[in-house]
């Protein structure tokens, strides 16, 4: 099938684990690693940060490089998108929304882009990365809005966007129940690498 050195690197926005959304990153994962793709999964939960998300201090705009100045796990995180060729990030539905502990990460990207705005650009290491969003719903509600975020973010960023919503997906763990889901996050991970 041929061979891959990218890099991966995947958020899981799941306080559980081996729930849903776990699953989701491993499947993903063995169609990514299986084509050779280094892969890199963290927990948005066991990241140590020494802020409560973005402070909108705007010190990352004043600084030369990309990311954020308060040193931390998330900090670190950061650093590994500007890295990666592809980006993951996993998240169950909240309240028709990304769970906390992943927007707290996504809010902190503000740091990952440099804007002018008396010339009107933006500058950013992430375009044309590949943004993938993993998420997975009890029913079958909600996770359109879920994605609209993620779809806008990588519509202004210049990146190439792929998702895989799995409504219906049941209580943690319950997705392992459907054998179709599987093969499907599997073949997204091998598509996620290749560009296919």
């Amino acid at each position: 099938m041929g061979s891959s050195n990218k890099k991966v690197i995947a958020i899981s926005g799941s306080p559980k684990k081996n729930g849903n959304t776990d699953k989701l990153i491993q499947w993903f994962s063995e169609g990514a690693a299986g084509l050779g793709a280094q892969v890199t999964v963290l927990r948005a939960s066991e990241l140590k940060s020494s802020v409560a998300g973005c402070q909108s201090c705007r010190a990352c705009q004043k600084k030369e490089e990309y990311g954020c100045v308060f040193k931390d796990d998330v900090a670190e995180a950061l650093l590994g998108m500007n890295e990666a060729d592809v980006i993951v990030m996993a998240t169950p539905l909240y309240f028709f929304a990304m769970s906390s502990q992943l927007k707290a990460v996504v809010d902190r990207m503000f740091s990952l882009y440099k804007w002018d705005n008396d010339k009107n650009t933006m500058e950013t290491k992430l375009k044309g990365k590949t943004l993938v969003l993993l998420a997975s719903a009890y029913e079958d509600a909600g996770l359109k809005e879920l994605e609209a975020p993620f779809r806008l973010t990588a519509d202004y960023t210049g990146m190439i966007y792929k998702s895989m919503l799995v409504p219906n997906a049941g209580v943690s763990g319950d997705i392992t129940k459907r054998p179709d889901v599987r093969g499907r996050a599997v073949a997204l991970g091998a598509q996620a690498v290749t560009g296919r």
